[in-house]
């Protein structure tokens, strides 16, 4: 990206990630951000004001009150976003800016108006942001901690609940289901200072949808699939990690699949180093597992097999480039921080999956993933 382009946004920083990259303050109301030759500059209600110049030291904070009671004196009624808007540009000579492709449309025809140009970039509107700076990996690896608190609740939970004659766990004298340890988990992770949303444990059969929540009784002998990813509240960075357990004993069919997993995970991780292509990591997992006889395709109406990426980029979001998938074009970098997180899904026998997070380095990866990766608990 072009240091010398002038850029604007209109977001709220709690939701979109750009604006929280550009001003690293969340504020939950949109408001407008400008980087004019060089300098950055936010508008701030009279409410943000004096947080924005504490918390945002190196944007230049401007009063939006000041601006709507300038243009209400210069005869404009009613002084919009869109007036605000122009008016800062004209005062700095620009007559164009590029937007985030996502920029309201609406607030992009009203500055077309004013004969301003407004030109939406595909893509990343920060291409900076896949390659984290050491302070940014501290933050990812804070809340791939608070993820890793809530692991270890759930693993301490299953471990304890006594298993009854139907097979169905029983923690504190009642049925142990998805949802109760959920809360377990999510609860846990509020404490360590995160936020946890859509938190993932699928028992049996429910764990052959990668993005099943998971509900109702869970049951011993057969495998749980616990993916976690919580958001830190103090820098919005997320973890991500997953684990895959039985409470008793596994199976020998999940024993090979899950040692299956594991090695396919150990062949993505020699894979993944600076200059290599996402879709090259992914297709050695997927090879790797053909050549152990697992394969992926559709049978009675639904996908079995490896059919989703082996990972993706993580931080201000919880997806977000590169991805590791087979149709991927992107090449991999020095400090960029990736998922590896391969799984195989069988309804007669269960999904499995296994996720770390990785710091790309140019010879091998730095795993910031520390829990320990057990079947049986």
């Amino acid at each position: 990206m072009n240091k010398a382009e002038n850029l604007l946004m209109f977001a709220a920083s709690e939701h979109d990630a750009n604006m929280l990259y550009a001003v690293g303050m969340f504020v939950p109301d949109p408001f407008i951000y400008c980087r004019l030759r060089r300098r950055h500059y936010i508008v701030m209600s009279d409410l943000e004001i004096d947080r924005a110049r504490s918390q945002a030291p190196h944007c230049r904070v401007l009063s939006l009150s000041r601006y709507q009671k300038s243009l209400c004196q210069a005869g404009t009624e009613k002084p919009g976003t869109a007036d605000v808007i122009a008016r800062i540009l004209r005062q700095h000579r620009v007559r164009s800016v590029v937007v985030p492709y996502d920029f309201p449309s609406g607030l992009a025809a009203e500055l077309r108006s004013r004969r301003l140009s407004v030109r939406p970039r595909p893509g990343a509107f920060f291409p900076a942001r896949q390659q984290k700076s050491p302070s940014e990996v501290k933050k990812i690896s804070a809340a791939l901690l608070m993820a890793e608190v809530g692991m270890a609740e759930a693993i301490q939970v299953l471990h304890s609940a006594r298993i009854a004659k139907d097979r169905r766990l029983i923690y504190h004298d009642v049925p142990l289901t998805s949802e109760k340890l959920r809360a377990v988990i999510d609860t846990a992770i509020i404490q360590a200072s995160g936020l946890a949303s859509h938190t993932i444990v699928a028992g049996g059969h429910q764990g052959c949808d990668p993005h099943e929540p998971g509900y109702g009784p869970l049951r011993a002998h057969e495998p749980i699939i616990l993916d976690i990813f919580p958001r830190s509240q103090k820098t919005g960075y997320f973890g991500d990690i997953t684990r895959t357990v039985v409470r008793g004993r596994a199976s020998e069919a999940v024993r090979k699949l899950y040692d299956t997993v594991l090695q396919g995970q150990k062949v993505a991780f020699k894979s993944v180093r600076t200059g290599v292509r996402t879709a090259d990591v992914h297709r050695a997992v997927q090879d790797f597992f053909k050549q152990q006889g697992y394969h992926t395709g559709k049978r009675r109406g639904r996908m079995e097999g490896f059919f989703h990426g082996t990972g993706h980029g993580l931080g201000l979001e919880i997806h977000e480039a590169p991805r590791l998938a087979p149709t991927s074009t992107e090449v991999l970098r020095a400090g960029q921080v990736v998922t590896v997180e391969p799984g195989l899904y069988y309804p007669a026998i269960g999904g499995v999956r296994l996720e770390d997070v990785v710091l790309v380095a140019n010879h091998r990866p730095r795993n910031l993933t520390k829990f320990e990766k057990v079947l049986e608990i």
